[in-house]
Parts: structure tokens; sequence; C-alpha cells
């Protein structure tokens, strides 16, 4: 988190620079099957982020040293593009990438029927076009889309969002200039169906209560997110079969 100068992120009604209150989601939107030549793919744009996810597989895992005879690998890569953000990020993957990609592919390992796939591998890549705070769980939630879009079976969708603490308040779904200058941030990702948690981190500090404020929050917020998949999927079985009704 950043060091918070004469920024005021909270008016004195309680509402945040973008006219936000404390529990509300930036926008969001999901797009399925945006790539033909992936086997699944989509697209989400949330609050200010644009990010692309594209899916390959399953297919036999190569080099054959690296199959597992009883699942299915799950590799996601997470990069970022070099015009991402306000200041040129140098391209490749740096020591933040690589840590993201792999708690993504573990938390959408828990989601993919892998022990159905043995041998096979499945790659995700999440490209971050345009960066505004929360790219981890954006690409997350829509990777989980891309996943379905190729028809891989899961057991849940993989579903998001961020809390925080943002001028002594803890708020919903940060905004770039609240995860810069905040006290907190709480990233959290579950199955919608059962409440499995799949990933959670944090940076900054929360108290106890805080930390229980933040993580509800975030359940209740899940159930709207999952919505946004379900319906991202809906309109692309529309769209291939014609869009009656």
């Amino acid at each position: 988190m950043g060091t918070q100068s004469d920024i005021k992120l909270i008016d004195e009604n309680g509402l945040r620079l973008d006219g936000r209150s404390a529990g509300d989601l930036r926008p969001i939107r999901i797009e399925a099957g945006v790539l033909e030549r992936a086997d699944g793919s989509a697209m989400i744009e949330w609050g200010g982020n644009k990010i692309i996810v594209a899916v390959y597989g399953p297919r036999e895992a190569y080099p054959k040293h690296n199959q597992d005879i009883n699942r299915a690998i799950v590799k996601a890569r997470y990069n970022m593009a070099a015009f991402s953000v306000d200041e040129r990020k140098r391209p490749g993957p740096d020591r933040r990438s690589i840590e993201i990609s792999k708690v993504l592919s573990e938390a959408l390992s828990a989601a993919i029927m892998v022990e159905q796939f043995p041998r096979a591998q499945i790659d995700v890549f999440i490209e971050v076009l345009q960066a505004d705070a929360g790219t981890r769980i954006a690409g997350l939630t829509a990777s989980s889309v891309a996943i379905a879009d190729a028809g891989i079976p899961m057991r849940d969708f993989v579903t998001g969002c961020t809390a925080g603490k943002v001028d002594g308040k803890v708020v919903l779904d940060l905004s770039k200039e609240e995860d810069n200058f905040g006290q907190a941030d709480l990233p959290v990702a579950a199955l919608p169906k059962s409440g499995k948690i799949v990933l959670m981190q944090m940076d900054g500090d929360l108290s106890v209560e805080e930390f229980e404020t933040a993580t509800s929050m975030i359940m209740n917020a899940i159930p709207r997110i999952n919505e946004i998949q379900r319906n991202a999927l809906s309109s692309r079985v529309k769209v291939e079969g014609g869009g009656g009704e």
C-alpha cells in the first residue's frame, strides 16, 4: 500500500472519490468467446481494468516429465502489458507476475475437475491490457468464464472481489487511488455454491473486526459478480444458438 499524503479518499458524507458508498462495486462487464483461435476465452472490464483471457486444453502435458498420472496440471500465466500502467512496465515476467500466476493456478485447480484429465495440461493466459487495481481478482473471475467457455468441466465458478481500509474505513472493491493510498487491501476468491475460499491474500493491516467486516462484504458481493459471470455465458449460448428465447 502507498503512503497517503493530503489525498482525502472518503468525504464527509461517506462517499468515495468515484461517488460510490463503502459497499458498492465498480461497473463490471464480462464477455465470453472473444477469441476465435482459443479453446475458450473471455474479456472483462471491471472499473478501469481491461483484461482478456485465453484458455487452451486440456491437451497432453509437455514435456512428459511434467505430467501427473492422476490429474491435469493447470498453468495460469498472468501478465501485465507494458502499456497497462501509467509508467511503462518493463516487458516480460517479473517476481510479482510469477507469484500471481502461481496463486491463480492453484485457485483455478480447486474449481476444475482436474481428475478427469490425467497427464493433461490446461493453459490459462491472462493478459492485463489496462490496470486499475484488483487485476488478479478480475483476471481470475474472467478466467473461470473462459474455462467454462472452453467446455472444461468445473465444480463451480471461481469468483472474487477485494476489500480494504481507506481513510480508516472498510470499503469494497478498491479503486486505483484507494489501492495506492489506503491502509490495507484484501483480495479474496471463492467457489460461490459452497463458499469455499480458494484465494486470500492481504497487504497492509486490519484488525480482527475490520478483517471480518471486509470478508463479509466480499462474500456478500460474490453472488452478484457470479450472476454477471453466468449471464456472460448465457449470452454466448444465445448468440451461437441464434439469440431466440
